[in-house]
């Protein structure tokens, strides 16, 4: 069956992911160039994005995910467009996606053109990582059929995509971009419109922080990278967030920021209302059958374990896992930065 077509307005850094992904899945990608520029200008533009994809491409290849030969193949699914040729390029696209810079004069303009060439029933959905789905409509013609799409980078390689949803964006486009992104090997989660998404707004707040480690002079910054890999990193690739709280419980929260913020003297430990709340109502994770989410009815026992088997591959996948009895050579242990890539800055 034939896939349908992609479209993305600009072929810069986050186009030229994008082509990975949809190529890469087995859809023609369709590069739109929102430049005015004469022909040795797009030409060169042109290279150079298909150099970069590529690249990436080539780099699955090294990495043994596809064969050498798959190459030339996913290539010819990705082309780049002058902007006179944008009729072509999205008239016939059931998908489209903005991924020009983060500047609205450039926001405008792409969804201008998006809305002028467009059919009536695409998808239109912008990549922004900053600005709110409701505003971003507003430049749009059709706004029951446009969201935000944010991807992190790099987008050939992380799955989620965090979909927002605006006010007058209509439930089938949702479930339509959900299936789309799903069908190429993302996860897509839905959020409500609030600045920063989820991972941005989570990840500000920890570089900052791991930023202020190393201006406070806890330690190198080559030593709380490696704290962050082989501590934060590992248990937040099998337990959510939120999840963790409740395996410690609202309460070990609770307690712990009110500490951090009288010891730092700094509101930005400040422990959220809700966990206050939780703990009050004896809703304290595991241990009470409900906290953030509810175990009353299943096996916690085996959940649990399950859970644990999932990290310990990982330590074991990343050659973190020490053998029963320790090691006879230190220069053996996993903690050897010799010995163990991983642990490298």
């Amino acid at each position: 069956m034939t896939k349908p077509v992609v479209a993305a307005i600009g072929a810069g850094r986050m186009g030229r992911g994008l082509a990975h992904v949809f190529a890469y899945a087995g859809h023609d990608i369709r590069l739109l160039d929102v430049k005015d520029r004469d022909a040795g200008e797009f030409a060169a533009l042109e290279a150079q994005a298909q150099a970069d994809i590529r690249r990436t491409i080539g780099l699955m290849a090294a990495l043994g995910r596809i064969a050498p030969d798959d190459i030339e193949g996913i290539m010819a699914r990705v082309t780049v467009w002058p902007l006179e040729r944008a009729a072509d390029a999205l008239g016939d696209a059931p998908l489209i996606f903005e991924g020009v810079p983060e500047v609205l004069d450039a926001k405008e303009r792409a969804f201008a053109i998006a809305s002028e060439h467009a059919a009536p029933d695409a998808i239109i959905a912008s990549t922004t990582s900053t600005m709110l789905v409701d505003e971003l409509a507003a430049f749009v013609t059709g706004r029951d059929r446009f969201l935000n799409a944010h991807w992190l980078n790099p987008a050939f390689l992380i799955p989620l995509v965090e979909m927002s949803v605006g006010s007058e964006t209509s439930p089938a486009v949702v479930e339509r971009l959900k299936e789309i992104l799903e069908a190429v090997g993302k996860v897509p989660v839905v959020l409500k419109a609030m600045p920063g998404f989820v991972v941005p707004r989570i990840q500000s707040l920890a570089m900052s922080e791991a930023a202020r480690a190393v201006e406070d002079g806890i330690a190198p910054a080559e030593e709380i990278d490696k704290a962050v890999r082989v501590g934060f990193g590992l248990r937040f690739a099998i337990l959510g967030l939120i999840e963790f709280i409740d395996w410690g419980g609202n309460d070990i929260l609770y307690y712990a920021g009110n500490y951090m913020k009288k010891a730092f003297d700094s509101d930005r430990f400040e422990v959220p209302a809700i966990a206050e709340q939780y703990m009050k109502e004896g809703r304290n994770g595991l241990r009470e059958g409900r906290g953030f989410y509810d175990y009353r009815d299943i096996d916690v026992d085996a959940y649990q374990l399950e859970t644990l088997r999932k990290l310990i591959d990982l330590i074991d996948h990343l050659g973190l896992m020490a053998p029963p009895g320790g090691v006879a050579d230190p220069a053996d242990s996993p903690a050897s930065r010799a010995g163990n890539p991983f642990l490298k800055s």
